[in-house]
């Protein structure tokens, strides 16, 4: 779940300041009046002086084969959460792959750190409890701009605390789990720098990446066939799995 809640955060982050113009009524975004200031403070504070900076200083310092077992040993600790998830959504087939890449990876790729299970074609299956509540038809609700954590929804929000809290991920101390999360910000901060210039050259960020957010749950809900209509815009699966 981390890969979610981690992605659209900083994807947020990510934009530079730009002129916003008048607030616009959106019926999917109640609390804008709320959520803009929240936005503003992730872009301007957190990003700008502690995640870019840190992302930044990794990518220079980190070895890319580094930086691959990194991203392999915490999409692995996801594994039985998304197994789980995977299962709720009627989709045994995918909750045996996870399964099965969590058992491969977790002894012959040496607690994760190679995704050998990938190698003899089993593909990682990025399930969440968000996702499953949409499968079961619950909408989005209100969007939410979390202060540290970037855009939500209260389905999403609901989901996270299902994910990290009622579905146990593993048996992992506080010390764990906060290490886990921190390189999967920083590395997936480092991931969405190509996408900068997007971003900052968009006539609002705020709405461009509420756009996107959107978008993305329908990408994920639907197994990356959404439905065609109501796309804001245009935006390629390598953008929408970036995030």
């Amino acid at each position: 779940m981390y890969k979610k809640i981690v992605g659209a955060a900083l994807a947020l982050m990510l934009v530079g300041c730009a002129q916003v113009p008048e607030e616009k009524q959106d019926p999917r975004d109640p609390l804008q009046s709320m959520n803009r200031p929240i936005y503003d403070f992730n872009m301007d504070v957190l990003d700008a002086y502690i995640l870019r900076p840190a992302a930044k200083g990794y990518v220079a310092i980190t070895p890319a084969p580094v930086r691959s077992s990194i991203v392999n040993f915490t999409t692995n600790i996801a594994a039985p959460t998304d197994a789980i998830n995977a299962a709720l959504q009627g989709k045994p087939g995918d909750a045996g792959v996870n399964v099965a890449r969590f058992l491969i990876n977790s002894t012959v790729g040496i607690l994760g750190l190679f995704d050998v299970a990938k190698e003899i074609g089993l593909d990682h299956k990025d399930e969440d409890f968000g996702q499953t509540l949409g499968v079961w038809g619950v909408g989005d609700g209100a969007y939410l701009m979390i202060p540290g954590m970037g855009p939500s929804t209260v389905r999403n929000t609901t989901g996270d605390i299902v994910d990290n809290v009622v579905i146990p991920k593993i048996a992992l101390s506080t010390p764990q789990t906060l290490i886990v999360f921190a390189l999967r910000a920083v590395e997936a901060r480092a991931s969405l720098m190509s996408q900068e210039k997007l971003l900052n050259e968009s006539l609002d960020p705020y709405i461009f990446l509420k756009d996107v957010y959107f978008q993305r749950q329908l990408y994920e809900v639907y197994d990356g066939n959404p439905p065609m209509e109501e796309e804001p815009e245009d935006f390629d699966d390598d953008f929408l799995e970036n995030l």
